[in-house]
């Protein structure tokens, strides 16, 4: 326990890496409601017809990290930042199948007029759009990626991004913004809007 009377969830997280169950047990009603929290802002993002609630998209993420590897969990910060990896990938394969039924399944294809369709593409991000364009950043650079990805998708702050990358708090704020610039640019190529 901290001083505060919480769980250490540093602690936590070394246990549950070392393979004791109850640590996770322990854990998941501490990190819930922040995971929520991301989960809900980023679903905001949607539009109003999507089938994801922030409760299920939390419920992926802890079933995706339990169901794979113990990993080292080195903070509270690294742990959040590992789940908004995780939910950004749970959002890409939602979209994605998503896209999937709406091409098939025997399903008559409607097109829209072009006022309609633009504002749907303004009104939404498109995760699989924006999973490309990150791919494609972080091979030309995999610690803007990374920044976008703790800013963003978690929803960290300048300071709190810089602990996690090791950076000064200067750097990120310059590195975000030159990957937003060209996160933007990369989307409107792709007739898509987002950040």
């Amino acid at each position: 326990m901290t001083a505060s009377g919480s769980p250490d969830i540093t602690r936590l997280l070394a246990d549950w890496a070392s393979g004791r169950r109850d640590a996770l047990e322990q854990l998941a009603p501490v990190v819930y409601a922040e995971l929520r929290r991301i989960a809900a802002r980023q679903l905001r993002s949607e539009d109003t017809n999507h089938t994801l609630q922030p409760t299920a998209l939390v419920n992926e993420v802890f079933l995706r990290l339990c169901g794979g590897q113990a990993a080292n969990w080195q903070n509270r910060a690294h742990f959040f930042g590992v789940c908004a990896q995780v939910m950004r990938h749970v959002l890409v394969d939602h979209a994605r199948a998503q896209l999937r039924a709406k091409r098939g399944g025997g399903a008559v294809h409607v097109p829209l007029d072009d006022a309609a369709a633009e504002t749907m593409i303004q009104s939404r991000v498109d995760h699989a759009a924006l999973d490309d364009a990150l791919r494609e950043l972080e091979s030309h650079d995999a610690r803007k990626a990374r920044i976008v990805e703790l800013r963003y998708f978690v929803g960290l702050g300048i300071e709190e991004t810089a602990g996690i990358l090791d950076i000064s708090p200067m750097t990120v704020r310059r590195e975000w913004t030159r990957a937003k610039a060209w996160l933007y640019r990369a989307l409107a190529e792709g007739d898509t809007v987002a950040l």
